[in-house]
């Protein structure tokens, strides 16, 4: 027990060493060859006893056709020539059952008197009777011996040459991994475009290294798009604080004096802090949804009541526009009511933003096998097909969409798309230059409903 205790406090201590990878490399190497001495001498040892089988076996045949010159005994003539160094007849067989294999095994290894050397019994049954080869292991020691010093100093030898050579080792195989170590340390945010090579490195090396320039490709994506949030930001931003700012400064000039102006400030002001509110308040919901904090209320409801509100709410925000709402179907969701009507809304916005007055809105709502479908469709001008996989980007807004309209901020379809993944949906559109807009959102059907 307290040698076990302490080899651990040794076992310890070398794992606390801070001992370079190479060293470490080498001496793992070196206890590994010198674990494999004893398994490769018990390997030998097999080999050695298998390959003494057949003459074992001719020198018990040999014998077993002759009869002893002495009473139950060989005499040195008839030895000579074979493997055994003597050879005798016991007075009773041993019996062919577990007892008597113990026996032979025992007779094996008993003492023999006329021996000097360590031997061998091999017993065997012949026409003669249960015969006795006795087997000479002086010279098989010898080799065994030899053999055994041979692999033990070749061990060693090798250990120490891989302790001597390692640096050898470390340029060969591990400077890979320097280069990598050196790559990695020389990363920053100026230069997060730099990959680590590939080329020399093998296997496993190979794989981390390409798993490793994986990870920096998404890192820079994500550093890419932060920084790009941020300019857009600044930028949607900068726009209503100058027109707060002229407006103040009108104010200061003439504002005290002019009652005209002094109403056109404040409209203009107040537009522009709710325009910045709007905006403020799309930035906190994108940023709690990065930051993984955006908390939803889930209920178990029907969204006709939810697309019946927004439909009057948009029949009041817009006298220009012709609405309708169409409920093809009832249908049971789970959801945060609150989140689903401001997904609507959004939809609904950017429909009477690029419709022309006049033009058609079509709120519908139906189920189709196990999905709830709400949808909004409208005759706006339609958006290309090349500008369609962008329109959910932050901060985006299509050529088309600029000309038409120059207000909002391009970041309600962002946070849109947010809503219905946060729903376990899928937010869909379809869109023709000319004819206009359809932007459907699935919705699973609650489980409660099915049951």
């Amino acid at each position: 027990m307290p040698r076990r205790r302490m080899k651990q406090k040794f076992s310890r201590l070398l794992s606390n060493l801070h001992f370079s990878l190479t060293l470490r490399i080498a001496i793992h190497f070196a206890r590994q060859l010198l674990n494999t001495t004893f398994f490769m001498l018990v390997t030998v040892t097999l080999i050695l006893i298998i390959a003494q089988v057949p003459t074992v076996n001719q020198t018990l045949d040999a014998l077993g056709a002759i009869k002893p010159d002495l009473p139950r005994q060989y005499s040195a003539e008839q030895m000579r020539g074979l493997a055994a160094t003597n050879a005798y007849l016991l007075e009773e067989p041993l019996p062919s059952t577990l007892k008597g294999f113990i026996a032979k095994i025992k007779l094996a290894f008993a003492r023999f008197a006329p021996a000097q050397t360590p031997y061998v019994q091999i017993y065997a049954d012949s026409p003669e009777g249960p015969l006795v080869a006795v087997f000479s292991l002086e010279y098989w020691l010898q080799v065994y011996t030899l053999l055994f010093w041979a692999l033990l100093c070749l061990d060693l030898y090798r250990a120490v040459y891989f302790l001597r050579y390692r640096n050898r080792l470390n340029k060969k195989v591990l400077k890979p991994i320097a280069d990598m170590a050196a790559a990695a340390a020389a990363l920053s945010a100026n230069n997060l475009s730099n990959r680590f090579s590939i080329e020399g490195t093998k296997n496993e090396l190979k794989d981390l290294a390409s798993v490793i320039n994986q990870m920096l490709d998404r890192i820079e994506r994500s550093y890419n798009s932060q920084k790009q949030f941020v300019s857009d930001a600044s930028h949607e931003l900068r726009t209503p604080i100058a027109v707060i700012q002229g407006y103040a400064s009108m104010l200061e000039r003439w504002g005290k004096t002019d009652k005209a102006v002094l109403d056109e400030s404040i409209s203009a002001i107040s537009q522009e802090t709710t325009g910045m509110k709007e905006l403020v308040e799309r930035l906190l919901f994108l940023a709690r949804h990065d930051k993984k904090t955006l908390m939803l209320e889930m209920e178990v409801f029907d969204p006709t009541e939810v697309m019946s509100s927004v439909h009057r709410d948009a029949k009041l925000l817009s006298v220009a526009h012709h609405f309708e709402l169409q409920l093809l179907g009832n249908a049971i969701i789970r959801g945060d009511k609150g989140m689903l009507k401001q997904l609507m809304r959004i939809l609904v916005d950017n429909a009477i933003k690029y419709t022309p007055a006049g033009g058609h809105i079509t709120l519908a709502m139906g189920a189709e096998g196990e999905n709830c479908i709400l949808s909004v469709s409208d005759t706006g001008e339609g958006i290309s097909s090349e500008e369609l996989p962008r329109i959910f980007d932050r901060f985006y807004r299509s050529d088309q969409a600029r000309q038409v309209q120059s207000s909002g901020h391009g970041l309600g379809l962002s946070i849109a798309r947010i809503i219905v993944v946060a729903h376990g949906g899928t937010l869909n559109v379809r869109s023709k230059i000319g004819v206009g807009s359809t932007f459907s959102v699935r919705l699973p059907i609650s489980r409660e409903a099915r049951g």
